[in-house]
Parts: structure tokens; C-alpha cells; sequence
């Protein structure tokens, strides 16, 4: 996972998915593109970058509760004809 990207890891959704990641406590929400497995750690279901951990205020504390929604799924926009950028 590059940190100055906004990437994500996920266990099981598609590469290339565009997901809405909001952190609870503030608010404050980045949309990431899934480009590898993990978090390999109980209880965790996304891990997010650097980059992406900077725009919803999570650096210092290094985990927070998060609500995510799937915004893009690339498997299933590129089925239809239509172009996703990446």
C-alpha cells in the first residue's frame, strides 16, 4: 500500500473499489480505493493509508471507529461500458 496515495485494504472487496470512509468521532470523511488485502488484525476491517488517515484526523490515535459505503465498485461500472478512472 503506498501511504501518499488514498488506498485502502480490505479482505474481501474487489480492487479497484472506491469506498466512502467517515470517521465517527469527527466526522470527517476521504473516499480510498481498495488495492490490497488485510487488515490481518481481529476486529479491524479496513486499513486505510497515511495519506487517507491524514484527511479524516486518525494519524496520531492510529485506529478509529469508521462507517464505510461502497461508492464505486470498478467491476461492476466497467461491465456497463463505462470508463473509470483510477
Amino acid at each position: 500500500m503506498n501511504a501518499a496515495k488514498l488506498t485502502a485494504a480490505h479482505r474481501s472487496l474487489p480492487f479497484g473499489t472506491k469506498v466512502l470512509v467517515t470517521n465517527k468521532r469527527n466526522g470527517k470523511s476521504v473516499i480510498v480505493r481498495i488495492n490490497d488485502r488485510g487488515p490481518f488484525i481481529r476486529g479491524r476491517v479496513i486499513d486505510v493509508s497515511k495519506a487517507a488517515a491524514q484527511n479524516i484526523g486518525m494519524v496520531s490515535s492510529g485506529t478509529a471507529q469508521v462507517c464505510y459505503q461502497i461508492v464505486a465498485d470498478t467491476q461492476k461500472v466497467a461491465g456497463k461500458g463505462v470508463k473509470v478512472d483510477g
